[in-house]
Order: C-alpha cells, then structure tokens, then sequence
C-alpha cells in the first residue's frame, strides 16, 4: 500500500483556510480534519465555558486534533487538516506525520483588508464562532496590537502551493486537487504562488 496524502491547508485569519479544507476533502472524497471544528465540539460539551484568556480547550483541542490525525494516516487514510499553523507553534507537531504521509502545504494568501472584513463578518454573524477570539482578534487590530500580516507560514521543506482566496480560487480548485496528487513528482523548490 502507498502511504496517505496529507493536505495541510494553512494561513492567517480570515484567509479562507476552512472553506477551502472542506471544499478540497469533498472533492478528493477524504476526511477534513478542522481544528476549530474540533475546539467547538469541546466547547459544547463544556457547561460554563467562558472565553477569553488562557484558555485551557486550546490544548485539548490540539492533542485531540493531532491523534485524531495520526491515527487517520497510520490506518493510510488520505486526509486533509486545516488550522492556522503558525510555523513556531505547529511545525514540531507536523514534523513527525512526515513519516506517515506524503504532505503537501496549501498556504492560502488573501489581503489583509479582505481577511479583516471576513473576521469581522463571522464575529458578528457566527454564534458558534465566540470560542474562538474572533471579537479579541479585531480589538488587538484596532489597538495596533496585531496585525494580519504578522503570520509566519510554515518551513517544512515539502510541496507548497499558494492559493489566493480574494474572488474564488486561484489556481483553481481542480488545479490545487491536482497538485496535492502530483506533488510526489514535483521538486518543491520549482512552486510558484499564483502571482509568480
């Protein structure tokens, strides 16, 4: 048997990661793994849960979105997984499943602007979404506090392909399903964004 294809779908806030996730693991017929669909599975099943501050679901959602990973792949199952993936906090967690798949990184890019105005939409519209800082994240914003060019891709050396998520998908979604089955055949040093 071959080993699984692993689609690390990544960026900062606001850039499409999840839509995208769920569109890619329909089209390849795999499971999406979704961290913060996994924190909010917790948060439900959490009475008085409170946002804000350390909040200790982080780390069991991390341990449980991790495990629930490995134990996809050691069983060869091709699976795509999306979180934010800040290469500091993620990258040591990603290095070991190298072992169990074949990886490839989508890093999907949109300008600030559009990632700010898509944060402040699922802050206002998203009930489910309070869990997940989304009103901190504007505040930190407007304060000066954060920007969202400050996220950090990560630098593992396998297959990356950016995808620009202002107006649809560019590449497409066909070409981006395409390069996670061909990405075995390409020398990662030779991709190229959408705008290169």
């Amino acid at each position: 048997m071959t080993s699984p294809t692993l689609t690390v779908v990544s960026g900062g806030p606001g850039t499409g990661k999840t839509t995208l996730a769920h569109a890619l693991a329909h089209e390849l017929g795999c499971p999406a793994i979704i961290r913060d669909e996994i924190k909010q599975g917790l948060v439900l099943a959490t009475p008085g849960y409170q946002a804000g501050g350390e909040d200790p679901l982080n780390y069991k959602a991390l341990d449980a979105f991790f495990e629930v990973t490995g134990a996809l792949l050691r069983a060869g199952v091709t699976t795509v997984i999306e979180a934010a993936f800040q290469d500091r906090l993620w990258r040591p967690h990603l290095e070991p499943l190298t072992g169990l798949a074949e990886i490839r990184i989508i890093r999907c890019t949109t300008p600030a602007a559009i990632a700010h105005d898509r944060i402040a939409h699922r802050a206002q519209h998203s009930g489910h979404r309070a869990a997940h800082g989304d009103h901190d994240l504007l505040e930190a914003i407007a304060a000066g506090e954060h920007s969202l060019d400050s996220w950090v891709p990560i630098s593992l050396d396998v297959p990356t392909l950016l995808v620009d998520t202002s107006d649809g998908y560019s590449p497409g979604i066909q070409d981006v399903v395409k390069f996670i089955r061909t990405a075995t055949q390409t020398d990662p040093s030779t991709i190229k964004s959408p705008e290169e």
